[in-house]
């Protein structure tokens, strides 16, 4: 190696010392050249980090991100000459994490990309451990909609959650309030639905004593109890239509006034709101304000239905039977987590919740078993019948799945992308599981 190579090297190695978050120096090639000591602390790696690939560190891969599914940050940069942000799991000693990527490349003298600086900040706001208080998943769908929760949460950005009911819009709206720089203050929930205008107006502004019959007091509004934090407005399609001009005056001017009064008060907080109602086609039936839409939707966020996010479906079970029963190391039968597999759940989490509940009280030991689940819930004893011989020898889960998808390689004609949507999982997922099976 030239002198001057080694020096640039050696030199580029220093700068990682300087970067307050976990960093490595990477060549073109995917391959770790330094490592700062607040990444080798945290990611645990071991004295033989340098010459490895990021990937396979990372993710245990033996290919690139991008060809198992992913999207890497690394070839993004090379592609486009800048930075790049991304949303990965990485593995770490404490197991699987939700770390914020971001890759910054480095031109040598002729202006070519030569080395990446890769820096790593863990996620505060997710987690796949079932004993933590965060947002819980690690499907493709769910880390999408964490990328966007992670870059928006620390801005005063508004932001507009859209998704079916029961998707989980208030506690998505919690985490953001609790990343951002209003942390310490209130986060105040408006539930919108059912509020007549009167009643609308005097919960969100307050109103004077005697403002009308039955005013016997002050009475100081939501808004003012979110100064300085976070005020979220839940299925905020239902906002009656007199009353969104009000909101927009509120929006545009920073001001409001209780009523009965004609002083003017200055407003402060965060707005973050939720529907799981079509906006946009509320807009063009005159059923909500176009200009309102235009000043609520600056940032919106889609939340998955359960049904997206198939393969968070066990991680889920575990952490809200956690969460019910904190005590009690209950769990699902292999028969009940197939049935719970099978089902729509029109109502997602909030009913997969609600389903775990009802199931744990008729449970009498431990285990949940499929005849405490709800009626729709339960698998056909056909099907079970069809499934399994009395006369075979059992297997694990693990080699009928297995066993399963040797059989579907075998069959199967289209690509790895198109039998990953065929299994309801993502091809990362896909990969992983023949890179077990020593076929990827």
């Amino acid at each position: 190696m030239p002198a001057d190579e080694k020096l640039d090297r050696e030199c580029l190695g220093g700068v990682l010392d300087v970067i307050t978050q976990p960093a490595i120096l990477l060549n073109r090639h995917y391959q770790i050249v330094g490592a700062n000591e607040l990444y080798i602390n945290h990611y645990g790696t071991g004295p033989n980090l340098k010459g490895r690939k990021c990937y396979e560190v990372s993710h245990h891969y033996t290919v690139p991100c991008d060809r198992a599914g992913e999207s890497c940050p690394l070839q993004a940069s090379l592609e486009s000459g800048e930075p790049h942000r991304v949303l990965h799991l990485h593995h770490t000693p404490r197991g699987e994490e939700h770390v914020d990527v971001e890759t910054r490349p480095l031109r040598n003298r002729n202006g070519e990309i030569e080395y990446l600086v890769e820096i790593l900040k863990s996620s505060k706001l997710a987690s796949v451990d079932v004993s933590q208080r965060s947002l819980v998943g690690r499907s493709p769908a769910f880390n999408q909609m964490l990328n966007l929760v992670q870059r928006v949460a620390p801005t005063n950005t508004t932001v507009l959650l859209q998704g079916e009911t029961g998707t989980g819009k208030e506690v998505v709206a919690q985490a953001i309030h609790d990343a951002s720089e209003r942390q310490s203050a209130a986060f105040v929930p408006v539930e919108c639905s059912g509020l007549t205008e009167s009643l609308f107006e005097s919960e969100l502004f307050g109103h004077e004593k005697g403002a009308f019959t039955g005013a016997h007091s002050r009475k100081h509004g939501l808004v003012e109890a979110a100064r300085g934090g976070t005020l979220f407005l839940d299925e905020v399609g239902d906002i009656p239509l007199a009353m969104q001009v009000k909101l927009l005056r509120l929006l545009e001017t920073g001001t409001f006034r209780r009523v009965g009064s004609i002083d003017a008060l200055k407003a402060d907080f965060r707005l973050i709101c939720a529907t799981h109602r079509d906006l946009k086609a509320m807009v063009q039936a005159g059923g909500f304000r176009e200009d309102l839409y235009y000043r609520i939707s600056a940032f919106p966020i889609h939340l998955p239905a359960l049904r997206e996010r198939a393969e968070d479906l066990k991680l889920l079970i575990d952490t809200l039977l956690n969460r019910i029963h904190p005590d009690t190391k209950l769990s699902l039968s292999a028969q009940a987590l197939n049935c719970l597999g099978n089902y729509a759940f029109p109502g997602n989490i909030r009913e997969l919740r609600n389903i775990l509940e009802r199931a744990s009280i008729l449970a009498d030991g431990t285990v949940i078993l499929p005849e405490h689940l709800p009626p729709e819930c339960t698998c056909a004893t056909t099907t079970s019948a069809h499934l399994f011989d009395p006369g075979a020898t059992i297997m694990t889960l693990e080699q009928a799945e297995q066993r399963y998808l040797q059989n579907v390689l075998a069959h199967f004609n289209g690509d790895k992308k198109a039998l990953a949507a065929k299994l309801g999982i993502s091809e990362r997922t896909l990969y992983r599981k023949l890179q077990e099976m020593g076929q990827a």
